[in-house]
């Protein structure tokens, strides 16, 4: 049995990398949330800019595990 090291190594960056881009996309939605809390807490108002950011984020977020899980799952393709 022979390994193909290079697509082995290209799968593990594209998963590191995917990773990564996942856990900022998510701390940037906690960011957009932290943002209508602390506009709640000063001036009693909601940031919409804010909540669009959190929601925007958190969906995409929802949609790379989703697209994942459709990857992984057989009786989906």
């Amino acid at each position: 049995m022979v390994a193909d090291w290079t697509a082995l190594g290209r799968v593990a960056a594209v998963s590191l990398g995917v990773t990564v881009a996942v856990v900022v996309v998510f701390a940037v939605g906690v960011l957009g949330l932290a943002r209508v809390e602390g506009a709640r807490e000063n001036d009693g108002d909601t940031h919409t800019l804010g909540l669009a950011q959190a929601g925007l984020c958190f969906l995409t977020c929802a949609a790379v595990v989703a697209y994942g899980i459709y990857l992984i799952v057989p009786q989906f393709h």
